[in-house]
């Protein structure tokens, strides 16, 4: 019936326009990137091309920050747009291997951390992020979006895998921390635990001696390819540039200079391998003719490993992974979608891991999940309005309850130039970032009453988040 064949045909239509109106989305999220570690963030060391086009075709954000100095609860929080402290993922989680010697789960730890010679008894850290999390994968697919990780997970055992969190595919998703080898096969066969031995899961080696990133690259265009016609969302998850420093000679030999260990060489290179994956990404979205319908967010997953500028140095900020100071939580953060995106805008407003969330919700029209707080916010309108538009946030919030580096736990607050941070053994910290970007210049006692409040609402806000809090260790003794 001619009516029938209308009704299909205005059908069809609509649901091509709102498929047109929903982004592929492509997020790449690199391992232990620091803040200096391309050049358009100012290095004149490394060589990143196609990242610094992400910049000048997009957004450069100069205060962004991922959620947690170390990479596990970050990730959990990049998947859920909730802070770690309300997840209960405040630590990096142990794979299988670093457990025990035996390819078997663990139970959940649940006794708190402590020793005679610490003062504070520090809450476990789980070996997951629980099922019951919504992630980004599965609130897309409500918006009929494929979805697939590529690369790192580091968010619990099998059963906690990618395909078990919303993810039709896995490339690579698995408890490692880090990969047991940069080179196909991927693996090391005189490890005493199986999991080592056999290589990573879902990524079984197929080309001997090819370099991991480029392997990831290839995955990922795969898929685009493959998804062409509906959209996607990829979340590429490099394991580049964590441990072990491992690169190809040819790329290597490009950064030998004097000055530069052989270390800082290959890290360079190992940088330059992910430059080169989203060079390969380029090229796809471009002969398909996909780049104005793709939105692309590149960051870290923490800041740079810095260990006296082995194998990276984060200055102008201070220290690195792992720290509470700058260069251990703030990273890369460029926003690319052409026509939607203005070119070449520099944002100097704070934003985090909890805000990608929110924001690809957003892009897709996705509804975020009702029965639970969402802490991140949505950048869509300051990314569509070249800045213009800014982000409603008080504060940012970080919460790392365990001993790591001196003087141990704690917790930060970031509300407008102001930093403080509470080291639970009693030390506290507080800096003016737009006048001290290195934190030499610790203003607590100048600004004490200021620390006190901040202090107050920062810890009203992780208390009612549920957040774990060191307490005192009854059984401390001294040296």
């Amino acid at each position: 019936m001619p009516w029938v064949r209308l009704l299909l045909a205005v059908v069809l239509i609509s649901v091509a326009v709102r498929a047109e109106d929903r982004p592929n989305i492509i997020v790449v999220l690199v391992d232990d990137l620091g803040w200096m570690d391309l050049s358009c963030q100012g290095s004149t060391y490394f060589r990143t091309p196609y990242i610094d086009r992400l910049a000048s075709e997009g957004m450069r954000f100069t205060n962004a920050y991922a959620a947690c100095a170390v990479c596990s609860p970050t990730r959990a929080a990049l998947q859920t747009g909730r802070y770690p402290a309300r997840l209960g993922v405040t630590d990096w989680i142990r794979s299988r291997f670093q457990r025990n010697r035996q390819n078997v789960i663990n139970l959940e730890p649940t006794e708190w951390v402590g020793s005679p010679r610490r003062k504070l008894l520090c809450p476990p850290n789980p070996f997951r992020m629980e099922s019951e999390e919504v992630t980004i994968a599965e609130l897309l697919s409500e918006r009929g979006y494929r979805s697939a990780h590529i690369g790192k997970w580091h968010l619990g055992d099998d059963d906690w895998y990618p395909t078990r969190q919303g993810y039709d595919v896995n490339r690579g998703g698995c408890d490692y921390g880090q990969p047991p080898s940069y080179f196909d096969p991927y693996r090391r066969p005189n490890h005493p635990h199986p999991m080592i031995q056999a290589g990573i899961p879902e990524l079984a080696g197929r080309q001997p001696g090819q370099y991991l990133t480029d392997r990831e690259g290839e995955e990922a265009v795969a898929l685009i390819r493959r998804w062409k016609d509906r959209p996607f969302y990829l979340h590429l998850a490099h394991y580049a540039v964590h441990t072990p420093i491992q690169a190809e000679e040819s790329a290597t030999a490009k950064y030998r200079q004097d000055g530069k260990t052989e270390n800082n060489a290959k890290y360079a290179a190992m940088v330059e391998s992910v430059d080169r994956s989203l060079g390969m990404i380029f090229k796809v979205l471009a002969e398909l003719e996909l780049e104005e319908r793709t939105m692309i967010l590149f960051t870290s997953d923490n800041g740079g490993l810095d260990r006296n500028g082995s194998p990276t140095e984060n200055a102008p900020l201070r220290s690195g992974k792992g720290y509470a100071y700058e260069g251990g939580i703030r990273v890369p953060f460029l926003a690319h979608w052409p026509g939607r995106i203005p070119a070449g805008i520099l944002s100097n407003e704070p934003v985090s891991s909890i805000d990608i969330l929110p924001t690809l919700a957003e892009a897709a029209g996705a509804a975020l999940p009702p029965d639970r707080e969402i802490d991140g916010v949505s950048l869509l309108d300051h990314l569509r309005s070249g800045g213009m538009t800014v982000p409603e946030r008080e504060r940012l919030l970080w919460h790392f309850p365990h001993y790591r580096h001196a003087p141990g736990p704690y917790s930060i607050i970031r509300k407008g130039p102001w930093k403080l941070i509470r080291f639970y053994e009693g030390v506290r910290e507080l800096y003016h970032l737009e006048e001290d970007l290195g934190e030499q210049r610790n203003l607590v006692e100048e600004r004490s009453e200021l620390a006190d409040a901040l202090q107050t609402e920062m810890m009203v806000a992780l208390r009612g988040m549920g957040a774990k809090i060191p307490w005192p260790n009854p059984d401390y003794r001294p040296d």
